[in-house]
């Protein structure tokens, strides 16, 4: 009699933000849960983080971001680098936490659709009758296994908080892990630099979920407190839409959705997201 073996679901293996470090003070701790298992996040009197599961077995754990890391797992690599994480003169900016009812992959898959700009974020990121997505180039990047689309052009009305007027943005797209997507676009006070705005989501269950944006920026003219509101207010006129797709769990099968050519990096994710293996928040087949 053969026996049956669980394939093991790769989503466990992965690291995950689960909080920002500077809230989480000395003799602090707090609880959450990662791909639907509890974890206890601790800081010890020393200042090292302490993750744990229910059963009391320790978790990997890397301080990077602004952001407490860990994973359920056992990951094979390390953390994915953000090199202007460390770049002299930039504003790192922890938004905080926004709960989204909808698939961790949908979260992700959002943050990359540009079409979406003028009808959701009106007279910000786009306005009509500017809706048009040029065409642009999305590749996997096979040295660090990455989904990348580049030279991304869309008119804003407000591009970023540190803008005076409408711009055409510059934009690049990077998926470094399954639940996190990383934003570089035209920096308005700094010609030649980049703006970077990132996602990190955190997988509560296949149909929820914890989104922690988080940004490194060139702006000398706005507080902290500004930088934060206007990224919150972003995400928030995206939550209700997210909340209300169909199906909740990310399609990855091409027959289960029609893509435009405005989907190329939504293409290009689903595939990526096959290709690995990655089904924890994902409908693999039509219902």
């Amino acid at each position: 009699m053969s026996e049956t073996v669980e394939k093991k679901d790769p989503a466990r293996d992965e690291w995950y933000a689960v909080g920002i470090s500077a809230d989480l003070r000395p003799g602090e701790a707090r609880e959450t849960i990662l791909v639907g298992e509890p974890i206890d996040i601790r800081r010890e009197p020393g200042g090292a983080v302490i993750v744990s599961k229910s059963d009391g077995r320790a978790c990997p754990v890397r301080e990077r971001y602004g952001h407490v890391w860990t994973s359920i797992g056992a990951p094979d690599h390390d953390l994915f680098a953000i090199p202007e994480a460390d770049q002299e003169g930039r504003v790192l900016v922890d938004v905080g936490a926004v709960r989204v009812r909808c698939s961790p992959l949908r979260a992700v898959e959002n943050f990359l659709d540009i079409a979406h700009f003028p009808y959701v974020h009106t007279d910000i990121l786009g306005a009509e009758p500017q809706t048009e997505v040029v065409p642009y180039k999305v590749h996997v990047e096979e040295a660090g296994d990455e989904v990348w689309a580049t030279k991304v052009k869309f008119f804003q009305p407000q591009a970023a908080k540190s803008a005076e007027g409408g711009i055409v943005t510059d934009y690049k797209y990077r998926v470094p892990a399954p639940t996190t997507a990383i934003l570089y676009k035209t920096c308005p006070p700094r010609p030649g630099e980049w703006d970077v705005i990132t996602i990190f989501v955190q997988p509560i269950a296949e149909d929820l979920c914890d989104v922690w944006p988080w940004m490194a920026l060139f702006d000398e003219d706005n507080s902290l407190a500004e930088l934060i509101h206007f990224q919150q207010m972003i995400f928030l006129q995206d939550r209700s839409i997210l909340e209300n797709q169909v199906p909740k769990l990310l399609p990855l099968d091409p027959k289960m959705e029609i893509p435009t050519r405005a989907d190329m990096t939504s293409v290009a994710y689903r595939r990526w997201l096959k290709r690995r293996g990655m089904t924890y928040g994902a409908q693999t087949a039509a219902a």
